[in-house]
This record gives C-alpha cells, sequence and structure tokens, in this order.
C-alpha cells in the first residue's frame, strides 16, 4: 500500500525525536521496542515520509531537514544520527505570536533566532508537495499561529494532527469546519507515552476507584528545553494549564475545587536540556478518615516520549483519510491527546482506538 506524506510546522526537539525515530523503526529489528502498534491497518513507521517542514529559525529555514533537527537550540538525546537524505528544505514559516518576548533576554543557543526572510506560501507547499498531514509543533501559547496553520489545512485539505494546547480539534466552530470539508483532525495537545499526565491521570483513577477522597493534588514540572524557556511567560500558559488540568479533573465525578489543584509547568533549569522532571504529590482519606499521602518522581527525556503517540496519530489520521471520514477523530484524540473534544478515562479511550483500527467506529 502507498506511504503516509506528513509536513511538520516547528522542527525543535519534538520534530526532531520523531524524524529520527522514523529512521530508527525504518532498519528492521528483531524486537520493535517503543511504538504501541507497530502495524496500523498495515500501515508501519517506515511508511511515513516527511514531505514539507517549516520554521522560523535563521539556523533552521533554507537548510535540510536532517541537518535543521540537529540545529541549536535543539537538545534532545540523538536516537539515529544516520538520518537519510530527505531532499526537504525547511521553508520559512509565519513568526506571529510563535515568539515569546521574554525570549530575548537569554543566549541565541538557547532561543529562537528569526530569520531575516519573507514567509512562504504554507497553503501552496502544502499542496505541491502532496502533503496529507500536518503535523503542529509551534510552542506552547502560539494562539496565533495555531489558527494560522489550521486555515492553511483547510485551504490545502490536508489533516491537522495539532499537538499543542490550542483549543483547535476540541472546539466546535474549528471541528465543525473540517467535518464539513471531509478532512480529519486530531487534537489537541499530545500525550506523552509515560509522561506527568498520564501518569497522574492513572493514580487519580486508581484513588477514586478504590473509595479514597482526594483533598488536593499538585504536578510540578521543570525542564531545560526551548518549550520550558518558552513557558517562563505566565501568559503562554492559560491553554496549557487547563489541557492539563482537564485531562486529570475529567476522571473525578466531583472535581477537586480549583484551590487544591495545581497542575502546569514550573520552572526553567537548562542543564536539564530535554530532560524533563515530574514532582506529584496526591493527598487523600482512606477507610475511617485516615490520612494518605503520595509522591512521585519522574525524569524522563521529553521529546522522545511525546513520539510513539504521534506515530499512532499520524497512521491513524491517514486511514481515516482512507476510509473517507472527516471532522475530528474523537478516538483517537482520546487516547494520544491530553484535551481531546470529549474526555475518556483511558481505557475507555484504548477501547475506542482499537475499535476504530478495526473498522467498527468510524471516528
Amino acid at each position: 500500500m502507498g506511504g503516509i506524506r506528513i509536513a511538520i510546522v516547528g522542527v525543535g526537539n519534538c520534530a526532531s525525536s520523531l524524524v529520527q525515530g522514523l529512521n530508527y523503526y525504518s532498519t528492521p529489528r528483531d524486537e520493535i521496542i517503543g511504538l504501541m502498534h507497530p502495524d496500523i491497518c498495515g500501515y508501519e513507521a517506515k511508511d511515513i515520509t516527511v514531505v514539507a517542514a517549516f520554521d522560523i529559525d535563521r539556523r533552521k529555514v533554507g537548510r535540510p531537514l536532517e541537518e535543521a533537527i540537529f540545529a541549536p537550540p535543539n537538545c534532545t538525546k540523538t536516537i539515529d544520527s544516520d538520518i537519510k537524505s530527505s531532499n526537504v528544505v525547511v521553508n520559512m514559516g509565519r513568526v506571529l505570536d510563535g515568539v515569546a518576548a521574554h525570549m530575548r533576554e537569554y543566549p541565541e543557543h538557547r532561543t529562537f533566532s528569526v530569520a531575516e526572510r519573507e514567509p512562504d506560501d504554507v497553503a501552496a507547499i502544502l499542496k505541491e508537495s502532496g502533503a496529507e498531514i500536518l503535523l503542529n509543533y509551534v510552542p506552547v501559547g502560539s494562539e496565533e499561529a495555531a489558527r494560522f496553520y489550521a486555515e492553511c489545512c483547510l485551504e490545502s485539505g490536508v489533516s491537522l494532527i495539532n499537538c499543542i494546547p490550542v483549543f483547535v480539534a476540541s472546539d466546535e466552530k474549528w471541528a465543525a469546519r473540517f467535518r464539513d470539508k471531509g478532512i480529519p483532525i486530531v487534537g489537541d495537545d499530545v500525550k506523552s507515552q509515560i509522561g506527568a499526565t498520564i501518569l497522574h491521570r492513572v493514580l487519580v483513577k486508581l484513588f477514586h476507584d478504590r473509595g479514597v477522597k482526594i483533598d488536593r493534588t499538585y504536578q510540578l514540572n521543570t525542564g531545560g528545553n526551548t518549550d520550558f524557556l518558552n513557558m517562563l511567560s505566565r501568559n503562554r500558559l492559560i491553554s496549557k494549564k487547563i489541557s492539563k488540568t482537564e485531562a486529570v479533573q475529567s476522571l473525578l465525578d466531583v472535581p477537586i475545587p480549583s484551590e487544591n489543584i495545581h497542575i502546569g509547568p514550573s520552572d526553567y533549569v537548562p542543564w536539564q536540556n530535554d530532560n524533563k522532571v515530574c514532582f506529584m504529590r496526591i493527598e487523600g482519606r482512606v477507610f475511617g478518615d485516615i490520612p494518605i499521602n503520595l509522591e512521585l518522581r519522574l525524569s524522563v527525556e521529553d521529546s522522545p516520549n511525546s513520539a510513539g503517540c504521534m506515530i499512532d496519530a499520524i497512521r491513524c489520521c491517514k486511514v481515516a483519510r482512507d476510509r473517507g471520514v472527516g471532522g475530528v477523530l474523537e478516538s483517537v484524540s482520546a487516547y494520544t491527546m491530553k484535551h481531546p473534544i470529549r474526555q475518556f478515562p483511558d481505557e475507555i479511550a484504548r477501547r475506542m482506538l482499537e475499535e476504530f483500527i478495526r473498522g467498527e467506529r468510524e471516528r
């Protein structure tokens, strides 16, 4: 069967891990580690090809994709440095609100260095390249930029996988526009394979199902990549905090009062690079009103941690296109995203995803 042609906007650490991973999994291996579904309806990771890329950094724009993914400020660990030539040169995207003002206060090797070039015609390039799916990896808080690229998808007939917490797929108006055009969309805000949000959800659900009253909880995250540096601007965190908090609250019959739940990025620690450290605490009461406290520390490379979910989302989106299904892919979004259009417990979301893959569920 044919391959899957994708485009990427934002050639940062997440894009770097994904591109390296596609190359890594293209080599036959005795054991496939790290993919939830080695095969989805005949599509494997090796069937995914990047045909277009967009960024705004002068160290990436105009360079071959296989070089740009290793350019500063990218700092994720190397999965596979021997990347095959893709013949893809990174195009100049639209800056819009993609760069926070405070980034200018930090050394250039840690932040963006905007290229002095006119933006390319994104919709035209998507059409010319034959891209079927666009992955949105622009920085958190880039509301204008995320919606600009969503418009480009609608104009070009390309599906959108919105990896960031700007509410597009989970917004009824945007969802209706993609549905009316018959274009599949997945979003919003990609989950990690084993990350802070999925762990927090599982633990909160465990407490709830075992009859524990949860009084308060927090999730504090630190990291040293550009994403954490960008999120030092608190006004760019509004949708991120909503996304992460709703992902946890949605599993409870009675939400935790807002003053007793804190979930969100905490601080930027430069020497952590792409390593993310999560500190989590859940306080509650068990039998006889006796207190119980749980504390957890998770350390994981942030960008590779999302790539496995992304490879599944890409292949499912392609399957929807093959089947002629448009609109929000509810099952795929519920399982791979923090802020889907409707939240489901993870075990139900997984069952829905398997039903979609088998063709028993339309979306």
